[in-house]
């Protein structure tokens, strides 16, 4: 499938948006699945758009950038990954193994657009100084141009030159090649939930994992089912703790009563 000029133009305002919104609206939250969902529609496979992204999520999941941080950037990934999926026919895992160092080549960008946007910054502490509230507004708009362009560019290039370049991978890539980037797109998401699970108290509900675990591995039971399965053991627990709640609080009830009754708080 060759990728159509709209379609580039499309995808390119799509990573300029999102870089965006990651930095100001939060509309969608700075999320790879949405980024997938939606390059997914414009290149016409939104299923492949979809399993790009969901996955990419995976690998984000309870890692955040703060301050002055960087982090890879899987919304790129995603729609790059989910444009060579579909345009070259090589699949998902084909899709997510280069995603992923899209979005690692993302972490140098985002650090660039970090450092132009000094420039923008020294000019708002020059504005606040003069109490210029117009250059301050013109200054904080002007800083997402670095933003912007430290995706849109190279967004815009890869999907000019990608059909070429996603042919010259098709060919000239070895099979332990392509077969290691496979490998990789299946056990990256497991990294994502082992990072996830480092900050969850597992250890206190290891009974409940164990039991999602038999689910999914053994019974094959589906995601939405998983969840159903969780919100039910969640609720479980919830109701457990209150009851235990509910009998310490009666209990130093009690003894309150009884120290009354005995003296033992008369002044």
């Amino acid at each position: 499938m060759e990728i159509q000029t709209w379609q580039i133009i499309a995808l390119t305002i799509v990573s300029l948006i999102f870089i965006w919104d990651g930095v100001s609206t939060a509309i969608f939250d700075n999320k790879p699945i949405f980024a997938g969902i939606i390059a997914g529609i414009i290149m016409g496979d939104l299923a492949t758009g979809l399993a790009v992204g969901a996955t990419l999520q995976l690998m984000v999941l309870g890692v955040g950038t703060y301050g002055g941080s960087s982090m890879p950037d899987y919304i790129t990934g995603a729609i790059i990954g989910t444009a060579f999926a579909v345009t070259s026919g090589k699949g998902i895992e084909f899709g997510i193994g280069l995603a992923v160092p899209v979005g690692l080549l993302m972490v140098n960008l985002d650090v660039f657009g970090r450092f132009c946007n000094v420039f923008f910054a020294k000019r708002v502490e020059a504005a606040i100084e003069r109490m210029d509230f117009g250059a301050i507004k013109r200054n904080v708009w002007y800083g997402l141009i670095p933003w912007g362009l430290s995706r849109a560019f190279p967004v815009f290039v890869m999907l000019i030159f990608g059909e070429n370049i996603v042919n010259t991978l098709v060919e000239k890539m070895p099979e332990w090649l392509t077969g290691g980037l496979s490998v990789a797109g299946g056990l990256l998401p497991a990294v994502g939930i082992a990072i996830l699970l480092r900050y969850l108290p597992v250890k206190k509900y290891i009974s409940y994992l164990l039991i999602g675990f038999f689910a999914a591995a053994y019974l094959a039971v589906p995601m939405f089912g998983i969840a159903i399965l969780g919100v039910a053991m969640a609720v479980i627990s919830f109701q457990q703790s209150l009851k235990e709640s509910k009998k310490v609080v009666a209990v130093n009830a009690g003894v309150s009563q009884e120290g009354l009754l005995d003296g033992e708080y008369e002044d």
